[in-house]
């Protein structure tokens, strides 16, 4: 395969949470103790949009904090042997922060606000430090609020997300139990990969398609391990 051979990363919240970061869904149906309901969807924005911007700035803090681990900086030195575009369904910005070069946010990116109002997918606003104001306000005077696709929002990067999977010819899911919808969907536009792999401790649970190679591995393990390989192969 061609040096310039084409990467696809699609990673979950089971990569960051190497770096601490708690997954969206834990055991108990809760996120830092609030429910979904609260705080991610666009009726919490509008019953209470000064305890959502407070729950995401907390969020962020959070995120700050935090470093990269071995597996985002793992994914970033493969664009040394190929052309590697992340799609990621985090928040947070640790792949960019770990030196991944493209990188596309389907479910936005806690860094960044947008506006409240009709005008919400125009411009994203990066938010200084940590803190999201309720006096921050875009252009047309909406309240911004946190560039994030909450639970019943269209996913505004999934045309472009197909467009890119299509055109991979080795494709790495990682991080993800594949059931976050329609995301989860995606990984079947990438029919026309000749390599793909998911990496995951439970791998062998996991229903993806025929071809895909099933490495039991955490995100740093199994990347450690991609890149043997991938090394022999491109």
């Amino acid at each position: 395969m061609s040096k310039k051979a084409t990467i696809v990363i699609f990673s979950g919240a089971g990569i960051s949470a190497e770096s601490g970061i708690q997954t969206f869904r834990d055991s108990n149906g809760l996120w830092e103790n609030h429910k979904i309901e609260e705080v991610a969807t666009p009726e919490a924005w509008k019953n209470d949009p000064d305890l959502v911007t407070e729950f995401y700035n907390q969020r962020r803090k959070t995120i700050l904090e935090v470093q990269p681990n071995s597996a985002h900086y793992g994914i970033a030195s493969l664009e040394e042997i190929a052309d590697v575009t992340v799609i990621t369904q985090n928040i947070d910005d640790l792949h960019e922060r770990s030196g991944s070069s493209n990188v596309h946010h389907l479910h936005g990116n806690i860094r960044y606000s947008k506006s409240s109002g009709p005008d919400q997918e125009s411009e994203y606003y990066k938010i200084k430090d940590w803190e999201l104001k309720a006096t921050d306000l875009s252009p047309s005077g909406h309240r911004l609020r946190p560039h994030v696709v909450w639970f019943g929002e269209a996913v505004p990067a999934y045309d472009q997300a197909v467009e890119l999977l299509s055109g991979a010819n080795v494709l790495i899911v990682i991080g993800t139990s594949l059931q976050v919808h329609p995301a989860a969907g995606l990984i079947h536009y990438a029919e026309n990969a000749s390599h793909r792999y998911i990496i995951d401790p439970k791998a062998d649970e996991l229903d993806v398609p025929n071809g895909f190679v099933k490495i039991n591995m955490n995100a740093s393990q199994g990347v450690n391990h991609i890149k043997i390989i991938l090394q022999e192969i491109l």
